[in-house]
């Protein structure tokens, strides 16, 4: 037996800052900018964990606030979709999205060194280009997956590309645990 070590993977939250629009439901996006990673592309607002102390509800509710200036209560993050990610260049993260309908104040850009704009945009009219990963999480979403596996390949676009989507939602129980048979029974 080996001592090698453990896998691990970063975490990330990302917000579904959701509301009614006059077409329909509408999620507030950020332009990412800078020096960072996927500039110039469309992504949530989102962030990494602190560390192990912090949890990832609270970790929503800080960036959110670092990010857009809106007050969540942890009371008002619901779990979304979960992404198993990794990117063109190999390097694998797990998402938690959260889906946020109530808040406090109007989102506005606050970190100007890592983002140029923010906007409201339809659910079913996402703006392009947009980082891959991102609308991997939304496209699962709408499509009601509680999890969901976006393997990138080396050489993939880090913009969402529809000729070359990677997102495969990993199906859920259409029913209840409680009404499952009971394990080696069948029907």
């Amino acid at each position: 037996m080996t001592d090698a070590p453990r896998h691990a993977e970063p975490l990330d939250v990302h917000l579904l800052l959701r509301r009614d629009g006059s077409t329909g439901p509408e999620v507030l996006l950020s332009r990412r900018a800078g020096t960072v990673y996927a500039a110039g592309l469309w992504h949530l607002p989102s962030g990494h964990l602190d560390g192990a102390h912090e949890d990832v509800v609270t970790a929503l509710v800080r960036e959110t606030l670092e990010e857009t200036g809106v007050v969540v209560d942890p009371s008002d993050a619901h779990a979304a979709v979960t992404v198993h990610h990794r990117s063109p260049g190999g390097g694998a993260r797990v998402g938690f999205f959260f889906e946020v309908r109530r808040w406090r104040g109007e989102p506005r850009v606050r970190e100007r060194n890592v983002c140029d704009a923010m906007g409201w945009f339809p659910l079913d009219g996402l703006p392009e280009p947009m980082v891959a990963y991102c609308r991997a999480g939304l496209d699962a979403y709408r499509a009601g997956a509680r999890l969901a596996v976006h393997f990138q390949e080396p050489g993939d676009p880090i913009a969402y590309d529809p000729q070359v989507d990677r997102l495969r939602p990993v199906p859920h129980p259409s029913r209840p645990h409680a009404d499952d048979e009971a394990p080696g029974e069948s029907g």
